[in-house]
């Protein structure tokens, strides 16, 4: 009997060790191949400043007094500001090389405002990088040296990548060069704030100051990422980073090689997130889709027939689960062509045609102004609102609404501000403070309202619940 024990024990072992040796990667083929095709990028950046040896002291006039009472000179000069010097600063980055003759992509903000980017390779060569251009809005930068025969990695697709997946970083952390390191893919598709564009990839590969550009490979030695963000409290990693997805930055370098400029698709809406009291106010089974919270005049959308309170579910063809889906699948659009769009409009399903144009690069401002408002009684959930003035609405290019004078109760705490000003409640457009409350009569205690709402150039819903106080 113990000898039966003894053997299973025995087998159970290394069946357990057997296992185990063929999940955990071995990455010394992936380091000894890929290494020679990412290099250190040197950024040196000709900058304004004052020489003030007392930078970042206290510039106030009991500060200023102790240095007098000294007789010893005040910091900087006479007013406390040190004459204008240029000096030098230097950082670092890593890339990799993407064809033999010497194109190499890294971030865009890896060599923003370069006077001078200085390229050096595994076999410590350095070369003198002309800059082709770079796209602020997904982060990618495209490089030239003048050099051929050079290492270049594999392209992979991203789209392949599993949650829970191995792979590697190598770059220059800290200027560290040929550093690797390894991880899981942690999540796909990540959507960043200010970042709509790029679906990252988010992994807890160790990424630090000087990995930015450098690349992200799978087990087979492919890039599939450029690595390009961390979140961090501390400035070095912890387990959250964030490459774009290598799909979208050969795109962008392409389009930056063929001509210097990016074509981007473009609405002309703004959108927000639905939350479950949105989902509710619209009657709505779940949380999916984009809700368009505005529609610019004559705008691809506008003319298309799309308008406030529509939810997009999907475009081109593609569900949108996320309105963090949309401006990224709005991006890949080349400008000109007409896409189906499905939306959901009061509880029917439409679909229509849309010509996607090309995105601009500046807005315009819209402001609001209360001056002359006459103050009204609050209402029910705790909004005191006027109509807008002939001149206010000419600010707002002629929009009706009504101008939020004071919030309090259920408003305030869902978020309505004094200033913002009311363009809807409910799918239904609001132009005078008497429909707006009488909407309101209508509503039974606990139910939510879906509130339009205009707040400098940006329009979004704001979920209100009833509840009769004040």
């Amino acid at each position: 009997m113990i000898k039966k024990i003894v053997a299973i024990s025995a087998f159970l072992l290394a069946f357990s060790g057997t296992a185990f040796t063929k999940e955990l990667p071995d990455f010394t083929e992936l380091a000894e191949k890929q290494g020679p095709s990412v290099v250190n990028i040197s950024v040196t950046q000709m900058v304004q400043g004052n020489g003030n040896p007392f930078a970042g002291m206290p510039d106030d006039e009991q500060f200023n007094e102790l240095f007098r009472r000294f007789g010893l000179p005040l910091p900087g000069g006479p007013r406390g500001q040190a004459p204008q010097q240029e000096f030098k600063s230097q950082s670092l980055g890593s890339g990799f090389i993407i064809s033999a003759d010497g194109y190499i992509l890294t971030n865009a903000h890896v060599i923003n405002a370069a006077d001078e980017v200085i390229v050096k390779l595994s076999d410590k060569r350095e070369f003198k990088a002309k800059i082709i251009g770079s796209d602020r809005r997904t982060d990618v930068a495209l490089l030239k040296i003048d050099a051929s025969g050079l290492p270049k990695v594999s392209i992979g697709d991203p789209n392949q990548l599993k949650v829970g997946e191995w792979v590697a970083a190598i770059g220059s952390p800290f200027g560290l060069e040929n550093t690797m390191t390894a991880g899981i893919v942690s999540a796909k598709g990540r959507a960043l704030p200010q970042e709509n564009f790029v679906p990252f990839i988010q992994t807890d590969v160790a990424i630090n100051p000087g990995n930015s550009g450098g690349p992200l490979f799978n087990l087979k030695g492919e890039v599939v990422g450029v690595n390009s963000q961390i979140y961090s409290r501390s400035g070095g990693s912890m387990g959250l980073s964030f490459a774009i997805p290598i799909d979208v930055a050969m795109d962008i370098s392409s389009q930056i090689k063929a001509g210097g400029k990016i074509f981007r698709g473009w609405l002309g809406v703004s959108i927000q997130e639905i939350t479950k009291d949105l989902a509710e106010s619209f009657g709505m089974k779940n949380t999916n889709g984009a809700l368009v919270a505005g529609v610019e005049k004559n705008g691809p959308a506008d003319k298309g027939g799309l308008g406030a309170g529509d939810v997009i579910l999907k475009f081109d063809g593609k569900a949108i689960n996320s309105s963090s889906d949309l401006p990224r699948f709005v991006g890949g659009v080349k400008p000109g062509k007409a896409v189906n769009v499905e939306v959901l409009r009061k509880g029917a399903t439409k679909t229509l045609s849309v010509a996607v144009g090309e995105a601009p690069n500046d807005k315009e401002d819209v402001t609001t102004s209360s001056k002359g408002a006459t103050k009204t009684e609050v209402n029910r959930v705790g909004l005191i609102l006027n109509e807008l003035t002939p001149q206010q609405k000419k600010k707002l290019n002629g929009k009706n609404g009504l101008l939020v004078t004071d919030s309090q109760g259920a408003a305030a705490l869902a978020g309505v501000r004094r200033g913002d000003v009311v363009l809807g409640i409910n799918n239904t457009e609001v132009t005078t403070v008497e429909q707006f409350n009488k909407t309101l009569t209508s509503v039974p205690n606990g139910k939510t309202l879906a509130v339009l709402v205009l707040r400098g150039e940006s329009t979004l819903y704001v979920p209100i619940k009833v509840n009769d106080t004040k």
